[in-house]
């Protein structure tokens, strides 16, 4: 058995156009999970803002809102803003997203 200690540094992030979000109600990114990591590495995650995803590359299982999901290339999700979620990379690929998070407030 070989196990290994994911840890946050490990995934890779980058919030797109940033500097152009001024008082935006709208963040747009991507990020790189590499096999075996999970986001975040213990318990939920949830957001003021609704958010929504494109798979570009790979396949992501989680919870969201107490519902177990896989998500796979090709694919987009929509979470509501402040409903509790995880994911994580089960397989031996690294998956690649974008997302875009929208204040709806």
């Amino acid at each position: 058995m070989i196990i290994k200690e994911v840890s946050q540094k490990d995934i890779v992030q980058q919030n797109l156009f940033q500097d152009k979000y001024n008082d935006s109600q709208i963040k747009f990114g991507f990020v790189q999970i590499k096999p075996g990591e999970r986001l975040p590495l213990e318990g939920t995650t949830s957001h003021l803002e609704n958010e929504y995803s494109f798979i570009v590359k790979g396949t992501l299982t989680g919870e969201s809102g107490g519902e177990n999901y896989r998500i796979s290339q090709g694919e987009a999700s929509y979470i509501p803003a402040g409903e509790p979620h995880w994911c994580k990379n089960d397989s031996d690929e690294v998956v690649e997203l974008v997302y875009a998070l929208l204040d709806i407030r």
